[in-house]
């Protein structure tokens, strides 16, 4: 043999490819065809055999085949029992059906029953690549599981690192109320007292502590409330009519001093928590009115049925947001105008986001500056709701 060839029959014997492979058959002169195929076919092969299921589920508990390769008919069992031994034994290994005579009908429920293929004895010549396509599947299959796990951590720890995170601002700021609280007396008690014997910058500064104290208060109060957001949830069927009612209760200095009408029909019953969708209703609501132009602001909340859930509208006609700020009115803290325009901390909306992603649901904002904002939300409908016939308006 010449020194080409040899090293030409090295580089073949390199490529080929492993495989470990376990022959359910009866005849030992079959398993030495299909080994032989199989070497042809570009394979490095291990292989055992074996002829009944007992050995069959033997050989599984000590070792791991790439595939299985069954014959169908072996006398006393056939090799689709294989298939019901793997489910049992909880082993995803494929299993091809190497027959010297099967039916197309026979083959093919063979396969929805869950044979990865199948191979007649006298076209071998299919094996090789029948196998090479099995391997494959089962390798998709495998990575796809690792996603599926990996993604299942990433949920897990996310889902952890948000209570841990809740745990941590409920606790912040709940202990920081108390100081807040002692620093806004005594200043105000400072200023109360010895306002008369200080100059004009002493007063000043009294001033200006003791506003930084009192807004610190609303900050911490607001990031208690956004905290406690998703605590001890209670889901029941609630009207929608009687949930914006109560919301509207609590505006009621806001609406009397703004003049502001609000309009509400036909509200459907929901599933949710009532404080949580009192507060969401009462923060857009709110906002409304606080955001209005030079004319009274007319608000206007609405529902259209979409599938299983209902898209609500809390639409104004007050300043508008402009394109570029939609995304941003929902995070925590974001303010588009300074305190001296309009008061509070930036906290609202992110409530309302957190309440109806808590309740399955989404939020998104449609507005021009300048034309308005429409508000609108998901909550999940009953599973046997109708339609409300409310018909209602607050005003001034």
């Amino acid at each position: 043999m010449s020194t080409t060839a040899a090293i030409d029959r090295a580089t073949v014997q390199e490529t080929k490819t492993r495989l470990s492979a376990l022959l359910v058959e009866d005849n030992l002169a079959d398993s030495e065809l299909v080994l032989r195929e199989l070497q042809r076919g570009g394979f490095e092969v291990s292989s055992e055999v074996v002829q009944t299921a007992a050995d069959f589920r033997r050989k599984l508990q000590t070792t791991t085949p790439d595939v299985i390769l069954a014959d169908y008919n072996l006398g006393s069992w056939r090799g689709m029992e294989a298939l019901e031994i793997l489910r049992t034994e909880g082993r995803d290994i494929p299993l091809i059906l190497v027959s010297g005579a099967v039916g197309d009908v026979t083959a093919v429920e063979c396969i929805k029953q869950g044979a990865t293929d199948y191979v007649l004895k006298d076209a071998l010549a299919r094996l090789p690549v029948s196998i090479r396509r099995a391997l494959r599947e089962k390798q998709t299959r495998e990575e796809r599981r690792q996603a599926e796990l990996e993604l299942a951590r990433k949920v897990e720890e996310l889902a952890r690192s948000n209570r841990d995170l809740e745990q941590f601002a409920y606790v912040a700021s709940h202990d920081l109320q108390e100081p807040l609280r002692m620093v806004a007396a005594y200043t105000q008690l400072l200023k109360e007292r010895y306002a008369d014997g200080l100059d004009e910058n002493a007063n000043k500064y009294i001033h200006y502590a003791l506003e930084g104290a009192l807004r610190m208060q609303t900050l911490v109060q607001d990031l208690l409330t956004f905290s406690r957001v998703g605590r001890n949830r209670q889901r029941t069927h609630l009207a929608s009519d009687a949930v914006v009612q109560e919301a509207l209760q609590n505006l009621q200095a806001a609406l009397q001093e703004s003049g502001a009408v609000v309009h509400y029909d036909n509200l459907p019953v929901v599933t949710g928590d009532r404080t949580q969708l009192v507060q969401l209703f009462q923060n857009l609501i709110g906002n409304a009115i606080k955001f209005h132009g030079e004319k009274a602001p007319v608000i206007t909340v609405s529902a259209k049925k979409l599938a299983a859930e209902w898209a609500f509208s809390v639409s104004d006609n007050g300043i508008g947001i402009a394109a570029e700020h939609l995304e941003a009115v929902f995070v925590i803290f974001q303010r588009l105008h300074t305190r001296a325009e309009y008061p509070g901390n930036g906290v609202g909306l992110a409530i309302c986001k957190k309440i109806v992603e808590q309740h399955g649901g989404r939020i998104w904002v449609e507005s021009k500056a300048g034309e308005g904002a429409s508000f609108k939300f998901t909550l999940p409908a009953c599973p046997a709701d109708g339609e409300g016939n409310h018909t209602d308006e607050r005003r001034a």
